[in-house]
């Protein structure tokens, strides 16, 4: 399944729910699918700075594809977490770096997200599309 399709996925999801609690509700239920790293994984070079809460995000390449894993602390950054990791996980380098991330708007949760949630957002992507170049360049 493509970004696209993944996203539109979610949507149908979020649509279901008509007030924003209710879709703040989802995002912390995602959240209790949420992984935890290594304690040897969470180090400054995976730590997402910028983010609101502590949060660590790895990535490796394998048979093409970048695989991300990641941890949060707050319960927003655990169900946010899950959400971008099913989006941007194990997905061949070019798909992430020709998705316009303008296109997670269509989600229609990014309003529900305060400007420094929206800056955790931000810097989680730009680790995201690092991680891509660098599976792309065959660095990780």
């Amino acid at each position: 399944m493509s970004i696209e399709k993944t996203i539109a996925m979610y949507k149908e999801d979020f649509d279901l729910f008509p007030t924003a609690n209710e879709k703040l509700e989802y995002i912390f239920d995602l959240g209790k699918k949420h992984t935890t790293l290594k304690d040897e994984e969470k180090n400054e070079a995976t730590y997402v700075n910028g983010c609101a809460s502590d949060a660590w995000l790895v990535g490796e390449c394998k048979d093409g594809k970048l695989i991300l894993r990641g941890e949060g602390t707050s319960e927003m950054a655990k169900g946010m977490l899950t959400l971008l990791l099913d989006i941007f996980s194990n997905r061949e380098p070019d798909e992430i770096l020709n998705f316009d991330p303008k296109k997670l708007e269509e989600l229609g949760i990014l309003e529900l997200l305060s400007p420094v949630r929206q800056q955790s957002l931000q810097a989680f992507l730009k680790m995201v599309y690092s991680y891509a170049k660098r599976c792309k360049e065959g660095d990780i």
